[in-house]
């Protein structure tokens, strides 16, 4: 058991206060700090603080994997740590992307080592052979785009922005609302000409400001947040399609502890908030837009999921004790628990296997009986699966914790 420090990335949709706040640092931070990564990835491993040493994980496990990971996962993940832990802090909206499943993934990554694109090209799609299911557990309000949304809601959201210019669109998916009809007008949206996107997003824009100063309050409402995220989107991204694909979305709101699942082909946004988010340990992103990156028309269609759904927001469900709750999805991964623990309590790990512990309220002590590590908010500490089974206590007010581990 030894103190984890994460991986500080940044990226320009960043936040320059709500990581650095977390941690105790200075705000603001002297660039925007988008993750911290907490874990084993290759392209920017987690430190392991040793007190007069640091060594990353990734040599640590690679040097002994059976130790670190235990017998079963390592052999089963060929010897790496199989999840990626990561705090997120988004000012601005993250790029419009989707994540392939394994055998896609696989096949994209021979592929483009075979045509021999560097690995670090920024022309690559696959930087790995493996999927990248993820989870998303909001710290604080959370907003997202994810998943196609129902075409029959989707018509009704053209139809209260008024614009003739869509009506063609409109028509389709109302004749066709299905997956079919969702690829169809996506795919149009997504292969527009400047000029043509150049005509079109101001109407949509118009149509935006003239619902949310006008019919918004006949219709309730119903669509407001929609309007508002194509107008924020459209500001920020002058002439980009994924504006257009935006509107096809469902637009999500989190509270705190609340979290989304997004499996392969899942089509989606992050837009602003703070969270937990814990994946399959890969970096394989597919871009369709919202951003100035490599964008691969033909490759993203070719492993987006169209069929529309309503995601389903995950509450923790009870773990193995009244103060711990594991967020339930299908991922073979990963797993994440949160813990709310109030003053002068503790909480038992529930995983025999590797685990991280993360705190992101107050502060804990880390006791596996033979040695006590405080975790301060925004810290992290990494336990082997030799390392015996460990309590977290609250001793200064009330806390939080969240736990990785393998699924």
């Amino acid at each position: 058991m030894h103190p984890l420090l994460g991986a500080v990335r940044s990226y320009a949709w960043g936040s320059r206060t709500d990581l650095a706040a977390m941690q105790g640092r200075p705000v603001p931070s002297e660039h925007p700090e988008a993750e911290i990564w907490l874990g084993a990835h290759p392209a920017d491993p987690a430190m392991i603080d040793y007190g007069t040493s640091t060594r990353s994980l990734l040599s640590v496990i690679d040097e002994n994997p059976s130790l670190e990971l235990g017998a079963d996962t390592s052999a089963t993940y060929m010897g790496r740590l199989p999840f990626l832990l990561k705090l997120l802090a988004a000012d601005e909206p993250l790029s419009l992307q989707a994540h392939p499943s394994a055998t896609q993934a696989a096949e994209g990554f021979a592929r483009e080592e075979s045509a021999r694109i560097p690995i670090d090209s920024s022309l690559r799609n696959y930087r790995d052979a493996s999927h990248k299911p993820e989870l998303i557990v909001a710290l604080t309000e959370f907003h997202a785009l994810a998943g196609f949304r129902c075409p029959q809601r989707t018509v009704e959201f053209i139809d209260a922005l008024n614009v003739d210019a869509l009506s063609g669109y409109r028509s389709l998916l109302a004749d066709q609302p299905d997956d079919a009809g969702l690829r169809t007008v996506f795919t149009s949206w997504i292969t527009l000409p400047g000029p043509a996107l150049d005509a079109l997003l101001p109407l949509v824009a118009d149509g935006c400001v003239e619902y949310l100063s006008t019919r918004a309050h006949s219709d309730g409402g119903e669509f407001v947040a929609e309007a508002r995220t194509l107008l924020e989107l459209g500001e920020s991204y002058p002439g980009d399609a994924g504006v257009l694909a935006a509107l096809l979305l469902n637009r999500i709101t989190l509270t705190p502890g609340q979290g989304i699942f997004l499996d392969a082909g899942n089509l989606h946004a992050y837009l602003t908030g703070t969270g937990v988010e814990i994946m399959a340990n890969s970096d394989n992103v597919l871009r369709g837009g919202l951003t100035t990156k490599h964008v691969d028309v033909p490759e993203l269609l070719r492993i987006l999921d169209f069929r529309p759904s309503e995601v389903r927001i995950l509450e923790a469900e009870p773990g193995m004790r009244d103060t711990v709750a594991r967020y339930e999805t299908p991922a073979p991964e990963f797993a994440l628990s949160r813990a709310a623990v109030s003053n002068g309590s503790s909480v038992k790990s529930d995983s025999d296997g590797p685990s991280i512990v993360l705190c992101t309220k107050g502060r804990v002590v880390v006791d596996d009986g033979d040695r006590e590590l405080v975790l301060e908010q925004g810290s992290a500490v990494w336990i082997s699966a030799a390392d015996p089974a460990f309590t977290a206590a609250a001793r200064w007010g009330d806390a939080e914790i969240f736990f990785a581990t393998v699924g």
